[in-house]
């Protein structure tokens, strides 16, 4: 572990300045709050891989290493840094530690410990859904609960500029514990890059930088790239390497000799000695530093284990410097902590380049419970082993400016959704309609919907349609910027003025910024308390590059409408790397997220209408709308409040099936032309023939599903799902042509609804550049496809 030198060392802040603030009790009372948090994160998962019984045999696992070298950081941060308005986002596999440290505050119950990793107990990973209201951020797919902290601090900044909050409120600190691994992940710098564009302010990330990875050693001179990085994009970058203890001996005759041997030693020898103790220390030093006599006399002040603790004293595990490195933040600037720290510290498994998935076995887990005075029948007892009553340690931690009795999550007010305005056209695409009817909400003054639409892209708003929106609310920035065409009177459509009142948060070309994005804005009434809607836009194919952040949006809950445009082959002369083919399953297959792919304008605005609605219900949550640019005619109708639901629920009968039909034929999306077409031209055989629109897979088999899985419980009382009533008229031995502009799986289940034969039209093979008529016909979707899928089971 080299720990070379970089500027500023909040060691060297320490000594320049005074630690005469940091309270001698506080000092006191954290560094046993910090052992009784090392100790219960590592019985937690010592309980559960070696006391709870194992009904399948199946290992449980948990981090005790990473948890050991967090324990410092975490226990100062929420036993005396962070305020209740703060938000933090835990690394994974600090779960255990952050359990522990909610079980002190009151917020975390002893059976959710003892059931870690269990069904009902505490999370591996910390989660909104599932842990409840002491989580601020889930975490999981690492680097992704880092980056959400920078959009969460750029959405506090929009509401606070939309004097949405409290003005006598100190903004919160948005904070992510960051393991230097997750540095790895690419999202981390994409996230960097585009908030730094939005200069966002009160975000702290805390870098547990204990140099160790799940199958190795971080490369020594990582920390040079943090910091440089950090700096170009703006951050405060602050250091903690050292320890008092270090800082003192590098102080006496030898002292300067000790830091240098400290700032050369590679990784993996560091780490090899952590784990070995005090007197391999003590041979590697004198051995590297043959003749320094003044350092051979200093290390001869210290026994072993002395020695073992003062070459382990880092930053990241010294409670005065930690304290010292949050309190010396010199503005609301983003700020990076890189902690110095020691995976496994003060455990059995510190320093071991194995220790990452690695457990204490028995008898090492008995020999740290005796080292933490621990006695059997006592491990989660509040203090236990600690030369302090356990009422003067609550009291202690009552004090803490976090632990309030207010909830975590906040609640916001109902917003009423308004009818939404659509004007019917002779002919247009959902992607149009989509644009005009944004563009009419922006227009509608003290409207509390249009107020709190916020719309964000990644460098394609003009061709998603979002471009009149922008127009009549503007571009947000914490500064006013006028647009230089419109001040030097050069025509352009586009009429974007930047300002504190603007509504749409440009982004790059980062889909996984965007899903981050909407992630921290659709959680604006859970974290704020004030409800914003979010709506994002993309290509369709491009969902597939932003996924996990998609996925981790949905985990947490956040409310949110992305819309994906244009999708399918449809976008003919694009070609294949802008057709999608798999983002329909996409959409049924992603929980908190429902799809719907409309025709039709009156489609979409009925979708849409029950979509801003559904983004406010308790059981509700996001949407995906799939649209198209393809131009249809318009049918010439008013739709009932049955219809609407209809639509809304995944599919009705444009042409109503007769009786005892024998066929029909089902289409979604953009290719209602082609299969309106070959329905005139098989109706006169077809008698009867039936023309079913889906307008939701994802709602259609999802209703169907969960009915099945109740009446496998005897909980259906009856009911029939819709799609099952849609099908009912057809006959038993009826067949089913399906067509999409997608993966035919997506529709092709339907035959299993009421045991119907299906012909299933779709694209399962790579786009290429054409126009829709020609790829139409060469990937069988066609009029003249359905006509012949159809017709076969003539012959």
């Amino acid at each position: 572990m080299s720990v070379q030198e970089s500027a500023p060392e909040i060691g060297e802040i320490i000594e320049a300045s005074s630690t005469a603030d940091i309270n001698a009790k506080d000092l006191e009372m954290l560094g046993l709050l910090e052992k009784k948090v090392r100790w219960l994160s590592s019985w937690t998962i010592h309980n559960a891989n070696h006391l709870r019984p194992k009904r399948d045999g199946i290992k449980v696992g948990g981090h005790q290493a990473s948890c050991a070298s967090m324990t410092t950081l975490m226990t100062a941060l929420y036993f005396n840094v962070l305020r209740p308005q703060d938000r933090v986002a835990v690394k994974p596999h600090a779960s255990p530690v952050f359990h522990a440290i909610n079980y002190l505050l009151g917020r975390q119950t002893k059976e959710k410990l003892e059931n870690f990793r269990s069904f009902g107990g505490a999370q591996s990973y910390p989660s909104r859904t599932k842990d409840g209201d002491q989580v601020d951020f889930s975490t999981g797919s690492v680097g992704l609960g880092a980056a959400v902290t920078n959009f969460a601090a750029l959405t506090q900044d929009y509401l606070r500029y939309k004097d949405m909050l409290p003005k006598d409120e100190t903004p919160g600190r948005m904070v992510a514990l960051v393991g230097d691994a997750e540095l790895d992940e690419g999202n981390i710098y994409e996230a960097l890059l585009d908030t730094w564009k939005h200069d966002i302010r009160n975000v702290w990330w805390v870098i547990d930088y204990n140099r160790q990875s799940l199958d190795g050693m971080i490369d020594a001179h990582l920390f040079r790239v943090i910091g440089r990085f950090f700096r170009a994009v703006g951050w405060n970058v602050i250091t903690i390497k050292y320890g008092r203890k270090l800082h003192d001996a590098f102080a006496k005759p030898g002292g300067k000799s000790l830091k240098k041997w400290l700032n050369d030693v590679p990784n993996d020898i560091y780490s090899a000695l952590t784990f070995q103790g005090g007197a391999a220390w003590r041979k590697q030093i004198t051995s590297d530093m043959d003749g320094d006599n003044a350092l051979a006399s200093l290390l001869g002040d210290y026994d072993d284990d002395q020695l073992h603790d003062l070459m382990t004293n880092l930053g990241g595990h010294c409670m005065e410097a930690v304290l010292s490195a949050f309190d010396a933040v010199p503005n609301d600037k983003p700020t990076v902590f890189i902690a110095y720290t020691v995976k496994g510290y003060g455990t059995p498994l510190q320093g071991h380049k194995d220790n990452h998935a690695g457990l204490m076995n028995v008898p090492q887990m008995d020999a740290f419970k005796l080292q933490n005075k621990i006695a059997d029948g006592q491990e989660w007892d509040v203090a236990a082993g600690l030369d302090i009553s356990a009422d003067a340690l609550r009291d202690y931690i009552a004090k803490a400016p976090f632990n309030d009795d207010a909830p975590r999550n906040k609640s916001a007010k109902h917003i009423t959704i308004p009818e939404m305005p659509f004007a019917r056209a002779e002919t247009s695409s959902t992607q149009e309609v989509f644009g005009k009817i944004l563009n009419e909400l922006a227009k509608m003054k003290n409207s509390d919907l249009s107020d709190r639409i916020v719309t964000t892209s990644p460098d394609v708003t003009v061709s998603t349609n979002l471009g009149g929106f922008v127009n009549q609310r503007g571009l947000f920035g914490r500064e006013e910027l006028a647009d230089e065409f419109k001040e030097r009177k050069v025509p352009s459509a586009q009429k974007w003025i930047r300002s504190p009142s603007g509504q749409h948060v440009e982004l790059g070309i980062a889909e996984n910024n965007l899903f981050l994005n909407l992630a921290a804005l659709g959680l604006s009434h859970s974290l704020f308390g004030e409800r914003l809607f979010p709506i994002g836009t993309l290509y369709d194919p491009f969902i597939a590059r932003g996924l996990d952040a998609l996925n981790y949006a949905c985990y947490q809950d956040a409310r949110f409408m992305v819309v994906a445009t244009p999708s399918g082959i449809t976008l003919a002369p694009e070609g294949g790397a802008h057709q999608s083919i798999s983002t329909p399953m996409i959409g049924m297959g992603q929980p908190g997220l429902t799809s719907f792919e409309p025709s039709f304008g009156d489609e979409l605005a009925a979708i849409m209408g029950w979509s801003f609605e559904h983004m406010q219900d308790p059981d509700g949550g996001s949407i995906y709308l799939r649209l198209s640019t393809k131009p249809l005619s318009q049918p010439e109708r008013d739709l009932s409040q049955t219809e609407k639901t209809e639509i809304i629920s995944g599919g009705y009968w444009l042409r109503q099936p007769g009786d005892d039909c024998k066929m029909a034929i089902t289409y979604c999306g953009a290719m209602a032309p082609e299969a309106i077409a070959a329905w005139e031209k098989l109706s006169e055989d077809h008698p009867g023939l039936g023309l079913l629109a889906v307008t939701s897979t994802d709602r259609l088999y999802n209703e169907w599903q969960d009915l099945e899985r109740a009446r496998l419980e005897g909980k259906a009382d009856g009911k029939m799902a819709h799609v099952e009533n849609l099908l009912k008229p057809l006959a038993s031995d009826a067949r089913l042509v399906t067509v999409i502009d997608g993966h035919p799986a997506a529709l092709a289940w339907l035959g299993g609804v009421r045991g119907h034969a299906v012909a299933p039209l779709g694209v399962n093979a790579f786009g290429q550049c054409g126009d829709s008529i020609a790829l139409y016909d060469h990937y069988q979707i066609g009029t003249d496809a359905i006509l012949r899928a159809a017709k076969r089971w003539d012959e």
